[in-house]
């Protein structure tokens, strides 16, 4: 595919969704590192062994896949130009990105409850691992979050009208991305 055809509106559609998703690939192997040390860790004699996830991780995974299925049901209705439709949809996931947040610091006070701590002379090099992995997922819920803010303004003032929808269409990306890495850390944390 030759790259440089198309008109201008082409063009930039095309630099924004390569942008984006050299991004996405570049956080990938931010975490897949994250992940390798987490596993190299391991073999320390100081790792604790038997650690059980928090609950509340549980619950917020069912909620980060349900707010990836209102994601998808407002864009499509934003598409049919059901405005009305969108705009519920949207706030739905919205909400539901922040009851994620909420379990996730719920989670971090489940895990101190059961004596384990994050940082300081108490903690683990288990608990720091898993402290700062969630913590940088959250950092990038937070940017999820802005987006779908941004979209929601947006499609308040009607601007995603006539096929014009990138803006839409770039977050919905960002939010499955921040979702699919959520099941990746989850499956990962439970499995090793």
């Amino acid at each position: 595919m030759d790259y440089t055809q198309g008109n201008e509106v082409e063009k930039t559609r095309r630099a924004k969704k390569n942008m984006l998703l050299f991004g996405l690939i570049s956080l990938s192997m931010s975490f897949a590192g994250l992940t390798s040390a987490y596993i190299i860790s391991k073999e320390r004699p100081d790792w604790l062994s038997g650690f059980d996830l928090p609950q509340a991780f549980y619950i917020s995974l069912a909620v980060i896949v349900l707010s990836s299925f209102t994601f998808i049901l407002a864009k499509s209705a934003i598409k049919k130009e059901e405005n009305s439709k969108g705009m519920l949809f949207l706030i739905a996931t919205l909400i539901l990105g922040i009851t994620f947040v909420y379990l996730q610091f719920l989670g971090f006070s489940q895990i101190i409850e059961n004596g384990y701590y994050f940082t300081g002379s108490e903690s683990s090099i288990t608990t720091s691992f898993i402290y700062l992995v969630v913590l940088l997922h959250l950092a990038h819920i937070a940017v999820g979050l802005i987006c779908l803010l941004v979209v929601i303004y947006n499609h308040y003032k009607l601007k995603y009208v006539k096929g014009n929808t990138l803006g839409l269409e770039l977050a919905v990306t960002f939010w499955h991305f921040i979702d699919i890495l959520w099941i990746y850390l989850f499956l990962f944390l439970y499995f090793t």
